[in-house]
Order: structure tokens, then sequence, then C-alpha cells
């Protein structure tokens, strides 16, 4: 049997597993889908409401495209479950993009740390919109170069679903010399949907979701709230988790809390504008788009979950598409930081949900592992941006002046 054959043997079986994890531990993982999800299409297939549209949403427009979908298909079936083969089917055409006729060793060994970090992150990645944006991520990143329209157009769809292609778009903006057919594909999506929304009569809840970010607290499980956390554990006087009845997330307190709260929002900007002007510097100096936008993405990337004060689980799906590109140009020097993303996704998994009760109550063992999750999501993010860093770059062509 082919090496093609055998990983696409395992897409499926690690795929089946994943869902079926959406259903274990009364669906804690896949309870925003058979939950939320379910209730947004709902309301907008029977015109109650229309979020996004009639209202301010957590989500961008085209987040909708997903969720309806699989309402078309409900009650006669179950939401979650159609939720699940929508994304098996979105992540089989990427996986096919990747593999190709499996001759590559790297898109092959790309291929198998997508299955392993599937699986390491179980059923809150797949039941999350983050599912459905990973495998346009993943074919966008690959087609940025040959493709450079298609590609970008993909980036864009999945920016408009959920916020975070926008790092690798960026990317790509950066490293690609196309950057007229990068800019002009997202552009032109990004027009149409605009469009879209103004005649549905949205324009006023149209960047409704960016407000809502900026906005919020620190989540318990984002890497600034590490220092909250182990206060909490220590019973400081102040620090505690609470609920945010309207976003239904947990957040911290503490001392200080709300100076941080106001400092994240600039630290991520700041922090995103200097990766990219790193990057930016990279190319002007020579950089090849091989050596550069596998750690630029990757940075850029991990930048916005580490410097972000939320850090939802399912936002470590991030992590596949950049590091996938890493593995099919570079697998010597990217597979070591695919594993260490591997254990990271496990981790998560852990976190949640499998621990996150154990987590709000600060039970200590529990909580560590979580401190140990974020302390190596830092470790990572600083390997990256140190592999930015020593991009190499063609030395200057210094004119001969005859004798």
């Amino acid at each position: 049997m082919s090496r093609r054959a055998w990983v696409w043997i395992a897409f499926v079986l690690v795929h089946a597993v994943v869902i079926w994890l959406g259903f274990v531990d009364d669906h804690a993982a896949s309870w925003d889908v058979g939950q939320l999800y379910r209730w947004w299409a709902w309301q907008t297939l029977h015109g109650e409401a229309f979020p996004g549209i009639t209202e301010d949403w957590i989500y961008p427009a085209l987040a909708h495209l997903p969720i309806l979908l699989t309402g078309v298909f409900y009650p006669l079936v179950d939401y979650t479950l159609v939720w699940g083969l929508l994304v098996t089917a979105l992540d089989a055409a990427a996986f096919a993009v990747l593999v190709g006729r499996g001759r590559s060793r790297g898109r092959l060994i790309a291929a198998w740390f997508w299955l392993a970090a599937t699986l390491a992150l179980g059923g809150v990645g797949m039941f999350r919109l983050d599912a459905v944006t990973v495998p346009l991520a993943v074919a966008g990143s690959l087609w940025l170069v040959g493709r450079p329209w298609l590609g970008s157009a993909l980036l864009a769809v999945a920016t408009w679903i959920k916020v975070w292609p926008a790092a690798i778009l960026a990317a790509g903006v950066i490293a690609v010399r196309r950057r007229l057919a990068i800019v002009g594909a997202a552009t032109a999506v990004s027009a149409i949907v605009v469009a879209a929304v103004l005649l549905a009569g949205g324009g006023a809840h149209l960047l409704g979701f960016v407000g809502d970010q900026t906005s919020r607290g620190l989540q318990i499980e984002a890497p600034v709230s590490t220092f909250y956390m182990l206060l909490a554990v220590a019973r400081h006087p102040g620090a505690a988790v609470v609920h945010d009845d309207e976003l239904i997330t947990f957040q911290v307190q503490g001392p200080g809390v709300d100076a941080v709260i106001a400092a994240m929002t600039p630290v991520l900007l700041v922090g995103m504008l200097a990766l990219a002007a790193t990057g930016a510097v990279k190319v002007w100096r020579g950089a090849t788009f091989a050596a550069l936008f596998p750690p630029l993405a990757a940075a850029l990337v991990l930048g916005f979950i580490v410097l972000n004060k939320v850090g939802s689980p399912q936002y470590m799906t991030w992590l596949i598409a950049p590091l996938v590109v890493g593995l099919v140009l570079d697998v010597r020097r990217w597979w070591r930081p695919a594993a260490l993303a591997v254990v990271i996704l496990a981790l998560t998994q852990g976190v949640f949900p499998f621990w996150y009760d154990a987590i709000l109550v600060l039970r200590p063992v529990e909580v560590w592992m979580l401190v140990l999750r974020n302390v190596l999501l830092v470790v990572l993010f600083v390997w990256v941006v140190v592999r930015l860093a020593r991009v190499r770059v063609r030395p200057p062509v210094r004119s001969r002046v005859p004798e």
C-alpha cells in the first residue's frame, strides 16, 4: 500500500475519532456548535434575528455561511454531526491539495503533522468556527506563490469568518513578490462582503465584532492571565475566577487587572506591527519567500495568541497552517517546533474539556498544567521570532570599479 493511501486512511480514522470526541463528556467540546451555533442558525432561518445584520455579533459576516449551511439540515440530521462532517469535507479538500500525489516527503510529513495536531486538540478543535478557517488557511498558504489570486481569496474568506487568518494574509503581502495580486484578491473579497452586508441593511453592525473583542477582559486560558491564575491558586486577596454572563466565558480578577486589560490591545497592535516591520526589512534586504514566509506567518499567528487577552482553546488550531507550510518547505528546520505544537495542543485538550471544571475551582495540579501549556506557547513564540530575526538575506551587490 502506498504512503499516500496510508495517510488518507489515517485522515478518515482521525476525523472519526475527533467527531466522536465531540459527543462524549456531555458534549462539552461541542457545546458551542450544538447550542449557540444551532440557535443562531434557527434565528436567521426563521426570521427572528440576523446576528451581524440586525444586531452586533462577535464574529465577522461570513461566519454565517457554515452556521447556516449546517442549519439547513437540522432537524433532519443532528446539527453537531453535520458540523463535524462539514469540517471533515473542508479538511479533505485542503488535505488533497497538501498531499497531492504523495511523492513529496515534506508534504507527507506535513500531512501527518496536521493529523497528529487534529487528534491532539480533539473535539474543541473541530467544533468551533476556527475549524472551518484552518483548511482555507492551509490551502490559501500553499497557493500564495503559484496561484496568488486564489490563495489570497481563500485567506480573505477565512478572515471574514474568523479574524486570525489576516496574520497569514499579512505575511503573504510582505513575503510574496506578486503583492498586487494578493492585495487585489483580498480587496475584491472584502468589497463583496461589505456590499452584501450593506445591501442587507447591516452597515451599522459590519464591524461590531471589533469593538466586542477590544472590550473583553482577561480570559483565564490566555497567557497574560497566567499570573492571575497563580495568584488565585495561592488565595491572594482579590484574585479570583469570575464568569462573564454576556460573553459566556470565564475571566480573571486581581490587583491591577483593569490596567492590564487596557494595555493588552495596544501591546498586541505594537507587537504585530513590529513583527510585520521585521518581515518587511527582511524582504527589502533580499530574503526569499521560502525562507521568510513560514517564520513570519508563524510569528504573526503566535503573536495573535500570546499577546491576546482572549485565549480560547480553539485558538490553538491556528498553529496548524503556518507549521504545515514550514514543514513543506523545510522539514529539517521545522519538525521540532511542529512536535512542540502537538504537545501544546494535547495539553490544551486536557485543559478543555477534561480539566476545565478543576481549573475553575483552582485545583493546583490542573492549573499548573494550564501554566505549562502557556509557558510552552511562549517558548514556541520566542523560537519563531528568533527564527524570523535570523532569516538570511542576500548580501548587497557591490559595484566593481575598474582600476
